[in-house]
């Protein structure tokens, strides 16, 4: 099969002939339609976090099902499909107490060190070589991926499409519901609205949100999330984000404040304008080692509440969301503005890091 590896870091992705993977006991293999294109890939790409190379990066898919390991009876060959990133082990401490989305056997094993739960990778090179895992390793035309992490997708949901749920809008249900809490006639501001801060925005006004203030940069961004639910836009370019976030919201500033891109000074930004009583929800990843420099006494005397925010609970969130997709509650097609075979995706991440890519961009692994 073909698959884009990561070689080094700081080095364009190189498309290789690898063998299909095949599943173990629990897992499943996917025939991959789709990938999508995530700012997290780069930080590996880039050395900003540490993670064992070679390996197959990309941790959003979609495909059909063409094999099954031994237990499986959830979905079976011929199922339409999505993956979620977090690839939640089901037995261990967090799992147990309804904590999915810090899977310690996910981090520990995958995160770490690129395999997945009996401690080997299902990726080789022809000679034998072993090529890390980033998730399933969704840049390729076959994934291999734990059975607890697949779920079956609806005849009207397009399968391309629907790669991005499986990070993106799943990534934004987990800080907009499980951890901003957003109720209704709250307001929420939404800072950097590339892929999952355009998810956050609808998944905002889906939670009934009164006043969605999307502040970015990229007048292009800004125009696509008031077309997906934003009521005001800033951008931060032309004028003070804080100034202006306090005059639309009368002096108050926002129930919730939502940092999608992984920046100290926007994160301090976000703190700035969030009410007495507010929530500050950090859901963009910062390269390791950064660090928040923030007004503390404010934070205490206004009881601002500090949150981290990293996906959501696969076998809990991906049912709702595949619910309210079907329903026709959210928009998956809006988001994406690109759409290019596996062997462009080395330019899609560099335009990716470059920020030319509006929303999410995804690759067509089984085009």
């Amino acid at each position: 099969m073909k698959a884009a590896v990561c070689v080094d870091t700081e080095s364009p992705l190189v498309l290789e002939d690898i063998p299909i993977p095949e599943p173990r006991e629990g897992e499943v293999l996917i025939h991959n339609t789709a990938c999508g294109v995530c700012h997290t890939d780069l930080h590996v790409m880039k050395g900003e976090v540490g993670f064992p190379l070679p390996g197959v990066l990309g941790h959003e898919v979609s495909g059909v099902v063409a094999e099954v390991g031994r237990g499986v009876t959830a979905v079976r060959p011929g199922d339409r499909v999505v993956g979620s990133f977090i690839m939640p082990c089901g037995w261990c401490e967090n799992c147990a107490r309804g904590m999915e989305d810090l899977c310690a056997t996910f981090f520990e094993y995958n995160r770490l060190r690129g395999t997945l739960y009996d401690g080997e990778t299902r990726l080789h090179r022809a000679n034998g070589e072993p090529l890390s895992m980033y998730s399933m390793g969704g840049l390729a035309e076959y994934s291999v991926t734990p059975a607890t992490a697949v779920f079956t997708l609806p005849e009207e949901l397009d399968l391309a499409d629907s790669a991005i749920l499986g990070c993106s809008l799943f990534t934004a249900y987990g800080a907009v519901r499980n951890v901003g809490d957003v109720r209704t006639g709250e307001s929420v501001a939404v800072v950097a609205v590339g892929g999952v801060g355009q998810n956050i925005v609808q998944l905002a006004a889906v939670s009934g949100a009164e006043s969605i203030i999307a502040v970015d940069v990229d007048e292009e961004k800004l125009a696509l999330a008031r077309r997906m639910g934003a009521t005001h836009t800033i951008n931060s370019r032309e004028v003070d984000a804080t100034e202006a976030v306090m005059e639309i919201t009368g002096g108050r500033g926002v129930d919730a404040a939502f940092e999608a891109l992984g920046s100290a000074a926007t994160t301090r930004q976000a703190t700035d304008f969030t009410r007495e009583g507010g929530r500050v929800v950090v859901v963009g990843i910062p390269p390791a080692g950064t660090v928040l420099d923030v007004d503390l006494a404010r934070v205490v005397r206004r009881k601002i509440q500090i949150k981290g925010s990293y996906g959501a609970r696969a076998r809990q969130d991906v049912p709702a969301l595949i619910r309210l997709l079907a329903a026709g509650r959210l928009d998956l097609s809006s988001v994406i503005s690109r759409r290019v075979g596996l062997e462009q995706a080395p330019e899609t991440y560099q335009a990716l890091d470059r920020g030319e890519v509006l929303g999410r961009a995804v690759v067509l692994t089984g085009a």
